[in-house]
């Protein structure tokens, strides 16, 4: 007797295996830390609108901008190294809390500073807090998600980060135009909220001696000595990344300072800027998830690769905007795209990179990488912008990203080349 063919599946058995696929399995001090995440960046008003905030509100030159931001930077790459040396020493929960706490009350401070040598200290003091976290929010994540799920779960935290950057760039533009100080005053509100989220729902994850995380799946603590930051500085491979990431960082960067003074610079206003980098935060909330599973299982070295060149040339489209918001958005698209593909891949492979005791340290060193180019970079780019033109500067950025796009292939190359088992020598 003949079986009847078997039907296809059904479009919402699709979409719910998929979003099991994407969501699901992952424990639930995940999806609370997950949820801070969100609440902060839901606020996330001053680092995306300071640029326009010291040029257009208060009157100051790019260069002076890009000097604030600069050191934002500065301030972001020493707790890097401190928060991550926190998060291995006293815990990743006391970590977020005390840097969450300080980054609300130096965020405010920002709103009332006044004069060129206050801003620029405060300014300071916010990159010194507010990055302090990131390297106990990377650990944990390590550390409560099962290695299989980590790109995943990497993935959607960062879109976690877009959607509220995307929603707070929005709505950040339209209340810029009314008034700044709401902008800064609300931003420390959804810190301290995001605070009191990780005080409340967020368990300490940081591994015991024997190397698992509390109540969290985890691999065993490597034996031997402590890791110190000049064993994680003396790790080749794993510093060859820092160094390529901080090319790529160097280039991003533009996205929040000089991009919104080009675009002022050529007649654009604050509300056309909000919504042009809110596509930014939009497509990545759209496409985050879906390119994750599409490229799951790719050999890494070459998504980096290609990342690399996707927002090394999309700010290089930027060099033919002129005064056309459609063109910007364009650029905007394509290395929208870069940042998908690199920013979960190369998360992923810091974990895998480092031993289960050391993960704060190796996360702050990594995060070291995107805050010593927040401090290049603005100012870099803030100089080229008023001295060499606009042309010169995204020029320059498309090299730069093709620069690290080539080393992205000879670190795969060599990663490969170790792998290869050694050949057996042959008897006579």
């Amino acid at each position: 007797m003949p079986t009847a063919p078997v039907a296809p599946a059904s479009l919402t058995g699709r979409l719910r295996t998929a979003t099991s696929e994407s969501v699901g399995g992952l424990p639930s001090a995940f999806w609370w830390l997950w949820t801070s995440t969100l609440v902060n960046r839901l606020g996330g008003f001053v680092v995306t609108f300071l640029a326009l905030y010291l040029t257009v509100d208060r009157g100051y030159s790019a260069s002076f901008a890009g000097l604030v931001a600069s050191l934002f930077g500065l301030g972001g790459a020493i707790a890097a190294l401190v928060g991550g040396v926190l998060t291995d020493r006293i815990g990743r929960r006391p970590t977020l809390l005390v840097a969450q706490s300080l980054t609300a009350l130096s965020t405010t401070a920002l709103g009332f500073a006044d004069g060129r040598l206050m801003i620029a200290a405060v300014a300071f003091l916010v990159g010194l807090s507010s990055n302090a976290s990131r390297p106990a929010v990377s650990a944990m994540i390590a550390d409560v998600v099962p290695a299989a799920d980590r790109v995943r779960a990497f993935s959607l935290n960062y879109w976690a980060i877009n959607i509220g950057f995307g929603v707070s760039a929005a709505v950040a533009g339209l209340i810029a135009a009314h008034g700044y100080l709401t902008l800064f005053i609300a931003d420390a509100a959804t810190t301290l909220l995001c605070a009191f989220v990780v005080f409340v729902k967020v368990p300490e994850s940081r591994p015991t001696a024997s190397g698992q995380a509390p109540g969290a799946p985890g691999q065993a603590a490597a034996t031997g000595s402590a890791v110190s930051l000049g064993t994680v500085f003396r790790d080749r491979r794993f510093m060859a990344l820092v160094g390529l990431t901080f090319l790529v960082a160097l280039v991003f960067q533009q996205g929040s300072t000089t991009l919104a003074v080009s675009m002022g610079k050529s007649g654009l206003s604050t509300e056309q800027y909000g919504l042009v980098i809110a596509l930014n935060g939009l497509l990545i909330v759209l496409l985050q998830i879906p390119v994750t599973r599409l490229l799951q299982g790719r050999d890494r070295g070459v998504l980096l690769l290609a990342a690399a060149l996707l927002i090394g040339w999309g700010f290089g489209l930027t060099a033919f905007a002129g005064s056309s918001a459609l063109i910007y958005a364009g650029s905007v698209a394509v290395w929208t795209l870069g940042e998908i593909i690199q920013a979960p891949t190369s998360m992923g492979l810091v974990a895998e990179l480092s031993p289960t005791h050391a993960r704060g340290r190796y996360q702050g060193v990594y995060s070291l990488s995107w805050s010593a180019a927040s401090f290049l970079g603005p100012a870099a780019g803030g100089l080229l912008l008023d001295h060499a033109g606009h042309r010169t500067l995204w020029y320059g950025c498309a090299v730069v990203g093709t620069v690290a796009a080539v080393g992205y292939l000879v670190l795969g190359r060599r990663a490969d080349a170790a792998r290869q088992p050694a050949p057996v020598p042959v008897s006579a």
